[in-house]
């Protein structure tokens, strides 16, 4: 039978029980319409997520240390094994792994503790330096005021809990100023001390250093919700934030500074390093390009790999949860062939006895139940769409009231939409299956002997 004729006798077919075949397709609809709603859900729900744990930063950074630790000081090592070469943590390793692919910058981790003075109250907390790039962010999405206007400005941003420490009402401290007492550091010359090292640039050898009291007058630009830590392998939580740049340039005691004090090298080394990757997907290749440069590092990697997996499941569950209305929906399809067979027995006679095979028989249900499977996956689709905004436009309703940001929970990607076509399409003509060849296999002659 020509592709043509098979069209036209499915399509007049369908059209005749016009009722009964739009009641079946309207099931299918509400199949693929349940899917792409509970799917919708999950994918959305997974993209909001992964997006705002993305913009903190975290996934798509790798925190890289020296391999030497405390535990290395006072170690015995055996006789027989030579010490391995420690790479240290300065600044040519950091340019050294800022030109690795994939990699977008390098910054120190920088956190020393200050004294802040503000209308002569002093408060002793932990400064934290951002760098510029820290402004995507999610959490400054929602900052009173403004980020930082240069990269070494004497500006300030506060925590809200900290600002509420300094006035009951925190958007007053916005354009004021406070006083920072921080500890610089400056390193110890010694020269004439056996086995000392050789003088740096600057004419010193890193025996130590001293402490001078210092202080500079910071202006508050911004005020944030939450933490914006530049990292989450630091030491303590910090409360006030300044340029990256101005932490740098300020060479304040940081915690670390112990451990680099008892050491000989006369080149200042980090405590650890921030590397941000370009995605989140090449952190284990950036990792293991800077593990072969001698580095120790860590990244919250796994975590995101669980994420995804606990992901998986969850779409699974509502993706077999909402096939359960097709499947229902694909019984619909049986029933109403298996009808259409019982009114078309002389039909199918006298197709038979013009010469139709068994397979022109079957190609003609099978394509009536394509037909419906189409209409309803398509059609499904839109109302699944349709279900999606109205229950998104609802909880938004409800996120206002509550005075909290509107929010996307649910998505529906090219993939969803052509797979839920697709799966109506399948499960119809699978169940097509059982009339196509039941209608085969009817006798032309008690066909057309039947009334």
């Amino acid at each position: 039978m020509k592709f043509v004729d098979l069209t036209e006798l499915a399509s007049r077919n369908l059209r005749e029980a016009l009722l009964r075949n739009t009641l079946t397709t309207l099931g299918i609809a509400v199949g693929v319409a349940s899917l792409v709603a509970m799917l919708s859900l999950g994918v959305g729900l997974q993209e909001l997520l992964s997006g705002r744990l993305q913009r903190t930063g975290l996934f798509d950074t790798v925190v890289v240390t020296s391999r030497r630790s405390f535990g290395d000081y006072g170690r015995p090592r055996k006789a027989e094994a030579a010490p391995e070469p420690i790479r240290p943590l300065d600044e040519a390793a950091r340019k050294e792994i800022a030109g690795l692919a994939n990699v977008l910058e390098v910054y120190p981790e920088i956190r020393f503790p200050a004294e802040l003075q503000y209308q002569d109250a002093p408060r002793m907390m932990t400064v934290a330096g951002l760098p510029e790039s820290a402004r995507q962010r999610e959490v400054f999405d929602g900052i009173k005021g403004a980020f930082f206007t240069a990269a070494n400005a004497d500006e300030t941003i506060l925590q809200i809990e900290f600002a509420r420490d300094l006035e009951e009402e925190p958007l007053s401290l916005l354009g004021k100023e406070l006083v920072l007492r921080y500890a610089e550091r400056q390193p110890l010359a010694s020269p004439t001390r056996a086995g000392a090292a050789p003088p740096d640039a600057e004419g010193a050898a890193n025996w130590g250093f001293s402490v001078v009291p210092r202080e500079v007058r910071l202006r508050i630009v911004g005020i944030v919700e939450t933490e914006p830590g530049s990292g989450f392998g630091g030491f303590g939580r910090s409360r006030v934030f300044i340029p990256l740049q101005l932490a740098q340039k300020l060479s304040s005691v940081q915690f670390g500074d112990l451990r680099q004090a008892m050491r000989t090298s006369a080149t200042p080394e980090y405590l650890n390093l921030s590397v941000r990757v370009n995605s989140a997907g090449k952190v284990p290749a950036v990792q293991e390009s800077i593990k072969k440069l001698g580095f120790q590092t860590y990244s919250l990697h796994d975590v995101a790999k669980s994420l995804r997996l606990a992901f998986a499941v969850l779409d699974s569950f509502l993706g077999a949860f909402g096939s359960l209305a097709l499947a229902v929906a694909s019984m619909g399809i049986v029933n109403t062939l298996v009808m259409a067979i019982l009114e078309r027995r002389r039909e199918i006679g006298i197709l038979k006895a013009l010469g139709a095979a068994d397979r022109d028989v079957k190609q003609l249900f099978f394509a009536e139940a394509g037909v419906m499977g189409l209409l309803g996956g398509v059609l499904g689709v839109g109302m699944g769409w349709a279900i999606g905004r109205i229950i998104n436009f609802g909880i938004n309703i409800y996120l206002k009231r509550q005075e909290l940001p509107p929010q996307t929970i649910w998505s529906v990607p090219w993939w969803l939409v052509v797979s839920a076509i697709g799966f109506a399409l399948l499960v119809s003509l699978v169940a097509g299956l059982y009339p196509a060849s039941r209608a085969a296999k009817l006798d032309p002659v008690q066909a057309l002997r039947y009334e």
